[in-house]
Parts: structure tokens; sequence; C-alpha cells
């Protein structure tokens, strides 16, 4: 591997860990837990790891000799930085606890466990991606672990090479598999543990005990570092509208904590929208009365900041979706006959008036995308929507109706973004590379204190990383039961943005004024060397949520 100016001196970074994990430990153990909804049927579903403590890691003067153990290791889901940080924290705990024990990397995420294609992860491989982004390691994959097959195939090689416990590294629903596979090792008795730790840039795996999910400091900096140099380059030329569209389908937290770091003239917050009832056409008004407020004092250019999921959390479109979706399944044949200039038409006559209003308002080419894009299961392919190209061709209709009735008097033109893969496996913040190195060292505590379907936690992160508290919290505690594909399933409850929080009120209580003056703020690029209040700051959600 050629390395950067950059990554060789990153190499020689030491990350922080908590106080409690520097010498021996003790896993003191709380209260009895329980899930967060569904209570019965959880337990139901999960009776040998329902109901386990919450642990804490303590300090101790204790003494213990832990016999040399084979873990295993996996990267699910979508790349998030901080990961082989992750892997550091594991190799580096297991090999304090016992010289001889041995680190084994899944290629390609949970598929690598179910096809047995693996390596040993050795002093000399974790060396070169230590502090480093990506997931290149051992590789990611997508690859859901919820059948029995796929258990017993994984526990075949996890035999072969005597490993005693396995980490999954991935988002809610990877540790929802994760601790599926937990609660089938511990009813047979196969004397195999399995963790979790909780990753995603997306922000919405999160709750009293995972205060955030790693990655979504760096992506969050990386995308306000981005949008910061595009409102310096608006400020600069003063003619364009940029509508930015974010990474974050199933909630706003990217958008918001952007807002946050920037101070855009707008930003759509999907939760709220959803809260309020607002219909597409409510949300155009709002960017274009914006859009006309500041024309009105000569400033003819601005930032929309918009979460990839907006689509699905207004009500009406969500409604319509449902009908195409129903519609175009039972109607296939039929419509694949109309030509492609009458389909148009002949959907607008199909649907119910509510939706056949929605469906005609909108752009021609979006309107196409609706009927004619679908995934495999005949559903619209929401994630394709260019969202940001939706908002600005509807904001630019309506300006021009205003201008014809003396409401509107400036000009418009706007500019299309969006920020996704570029913040996945950014270079780790100070912040992430300290955060996923004590996950994985908590990783392996839980390990040598035999713990399963427990996920890493460590907490008390706005303080100095000495003072931070490490443990675990039982998956089941997260759990609820939702419909997937026609059928209840125990997932991991998703944390949305709450509209009563902390981070969203400082928001509301700042945009109006955002929204007229040209208050920008150009966070600069990642910072690892310097000051620690450069340097080391977590998030403003974390930090907004944390304040005493």
């Amino acid at each position: 591997m050629t390395k950067s100016a950059l990554q060789i001196a990153r190499a020689a970074y030491q990350p922080k860990l908590p106080k409690a994990l520097k010498g021996a430990v003790k896993a003191v153990a709380g209260a009895a837990t329980q899930s967060v909804a569904d209570q019965e049927a959880i337990q139901k579903l999960f009776p040998n790891t329902y109901g386990m403590p919450l642990i804490k890691f303590e300090a101790t003067d204790e003494v213990v000799t832990f016999p040399a153990m084979n873990v295993g290791v996996i990267l699910s889901g979508g790349q998030a930085p901080g990961g082989h940080n992750v892997i550091s924290g594991i190799f580096d705990g297991i090999k304090k606890l016992n010289k001889d024990s041995k680190l084994y990397g899944f290629i390609l995420g949970p598929g690598g466990l179910v096809d047995h294609n693996y390596m040993e992860l050795t002093a000399d491989i974790i060396d070169e991606y230590r502090n480093t982004g990506g997931f290149d390691i051992i590789g990611s994959g997508r690859t859901k672990l919820e059948k029995e097959d796929q258990f017993e195939k994984g526990l075949e090689i996890l035999k072969q090479l005597d490993i005693k416990a396995l980490v999954i590294i991935g988002g809610d629903d990877s540790n929802t598999n994760a601790c599926v596979l937990a609660e089938y090792y511990a009813a047979k008795k196969c004397g195999v543990q399995v963790i979790g730790c909780p990753k995603t840039i997306d922000g919405d795996l999160k709750n009293e005990m995972i205060e955030t999910s790693f990655g979504f400091d760096t992506a969050c900096k990386v995308y306000s570092e981005v949008i910061g140099n595009i409102q310096r380059d608006c400020n600069s030329a003063r003619k364009y509208w940029h509508f930015i569209k974010l990474m974050g389908r199933s909630a706003s937290h990217i958008a918001l904590e952007c807002a946050l770091q920037v101070q855009p003239n707008v930003c759509i917050v999907s939760e709220e929208v959803e809260a309020k009832d607002m219909s597409l056409d409510d949300v155009v008004t709002y960017i274009a009365q914006v859009v006309a407020n500041r024309a009105a004092q000569g400033n003819n250019f601005g930032t929309v900041l918009i979460p990839e999921g907006l689509i699905e959390f207004i009500p009406a479109m969500k409604r319509l979706i449902a009908e195409l979706n129903d519609f175009l399944a039972a109607n296939a044949e039929e419509f694949s006959q109309i030509k492609k200039s009458h389909q148009r038409d002949y959907i607008i006559r199909k649907l119910s008036p509510e939706n056949a209003a929605i469906y005609a308002s909108l752009p021609e080419g979006v309107a196409r995308q609706l009927t004619l894009d679908r995934d495999p299961h005949g559903n619209v392919q929401v994630s394709l929507i260019e969202t940001e190209k939706l908002l600005s061709e509807m904001v630019a209709t309506k300006l021009a109706a205003w201008k014809e009735e003396g409401k509107f008097v400036g000009k418009f033109a706007s500019q299309h973004h969006f920020f996704g893969y570029e913040g996945r496996c950014a270079a780790p913040s100070n912040y992430d590379a300290d955060y996923c190195y004590s996950l994985g060292y908590t990783a392996a505590s839980l390990i040598a204190n035999g713990k399963t379907g427990y996920m890493s936690s460590v907490r008390n992160t706005t303080a100095p990383a000495d003072e931070w508290i490490a443990g675990g919290v039982p998956i089941t505690m997260m759990m609820n039961m939702e419909r997937r594909h026609g059928e209840m399933k125990p997932v991991i409850q998703k944390a949305l943005v709450k509209l009563d929080g902390a981070p969203f009120k400082a928001f509301a209580a700042q945009r109006d004024q955002w929204a007229i003056t040209t208050d920008y703020v150009y966070p600069g690029p990642i910072q690892y060397f310097g000051p620690t209040e450069v340097c080391d700051q977590p998030t403003k959600t974390l930090q907004l949520e944390q304040a005493k």
C-alpha cells in the first residue's frame, strides 16, 4: 500500500481509552433490562438473551489470568469511518488479555462467515490500517444472517477455527442479526458468544446507552466542510441557489448536524415534515418564500439542505407511492402495453383524485421515475429519486408564477449536489478514532467476561476520554416488533430526530435568522493535529444532547 503523508503520520496516533480499560477490568452488573416495546413478544423470541443486566467496566487491582481465545470479526453493511479502529481495539484488547489470542476476519461481510472465507488478522496487517478510513482490511457486505442453515454453516467454520466469540460491526439491521445469532448459539449451547458494535453514519442507531453510532462524527464533518466550501462560493458568485441532498434515508440526523455546523438558509427535517403533515407543495412553498424574501433584499443566492429520505416522510407522497405500488403490481401487463408518451395520462386517470392531483403536479422526469424504475419486489425505488432536483424544479415553477403576480422580483438559478459516499470512508476524526478503538476494546472485555447478545457501549464521550464509561447493553433492550415484508419481525428501533430534543430546538431557534441573513459558517477540513478545541470536538448534536 502506497501511503500518503497523512496516513504515515496518523499511523503513529495512539487512540485514547477510558481510564477503566487501561488496566485490569471487572464487569459490574446493573439492573435487569427489558425491550423498549413489545416486551412479551421479544422475550418469547429471545428466551436465552432477554432481560440481561447492563454491564459497566471498572478498574480493579485484582489480577486475572485469561486463557488464549480465538475471536472472529465481521464488518457488515455500509462503510463508516473508524471501522478499522474497532478491529484494532478488539485485537489489542484480546492480545492484552493473552498474547496467544488470535483474531480472524471474515471476508466481505456476513457472507464470509457462511462461505468460510476468512483470514487471520496479524499485528503486521492491523498496523497497516490503524486510524484509517474504509472497511478494506477485510471488506464488507450486506448478507443478512437470519436463516438456520446460515447459522449452521457459520458454526462449522467457527468450530474449525476454535473461535469462541464473534464480533459483528454494523448498523441496526446487522446488530439485530447479531442478536438473533447470539440467541441461536445460546439455545443450542454452542459455546460461541456474539457481540455487536454500533456503526452507521446515518446516526439513527442510538439510545440512552448508545450515545452515537460511530462514523457519524467524521461523515458530518466531511459533509460540513464541503457544504461550507459551497457556501463560500455561493457568497462569492452570488447567483446560485445550491440544493444539497445528504445521506439519511430513515432519519435526518446528518442534515440537522450539518445545519448546526454550517448555518444554511434552509434545512428540511423529514421528521418535522411528517409531524406537521406537510404536503410536497408546503415544502416547496416554504423554500420558495425564503428565496423570494432574500431576493427582495437583492440576494439571489443561498443553500438548501435536504435529507435523502424526505419523500418517504411526506404523508401525501407516501400515500401516492403506496397506491402506485398496488396499482402497478396489479396492472403491470396492461401498463406495459401503453405508449410511453401516454403513460402519464393513463396513470392520472387510474389514481384516486387526491393522488392523481399530486402525481400531475410532479415534474415529468420524477413522475416517470415513480412508474418505471421499480425494485425486484415491484416497488418504487425512492432512494433513486433526485429530491434535490425535484424541489428546485418545483420551486422554479412556483417562483415563475409568483413573478407574473408580482410576488417575486429576483432571479433564480440552481445547482445540485448529493453528498453521500464522500463521507463513508474518510479518515476518522480524532473523536471517531478514539471512540471506535474504545468500542473494540470494550468488545474484547465483554468477550473475556463471557457475555453474549450484548452491544459494546461507550458513553459520556463529551468529557475527556479518561472519563468515558465503557460497558455493554443487551441488544434485546433496544428491540421492538415491526412489519417487514408482510411479517412482524424483531428489529432494533431506529432513532429519529426528536422534535423536542435539544439539537432540533437549537436549530429551530435560529433558522428564521439564517433564512434571511447570510450567516454561513465555513468549518474547513477535519484537523488531526493541534489544540483539543480544534481537533477533538464531538458533533454539535452530541454536545447539545449531553449538555447538563
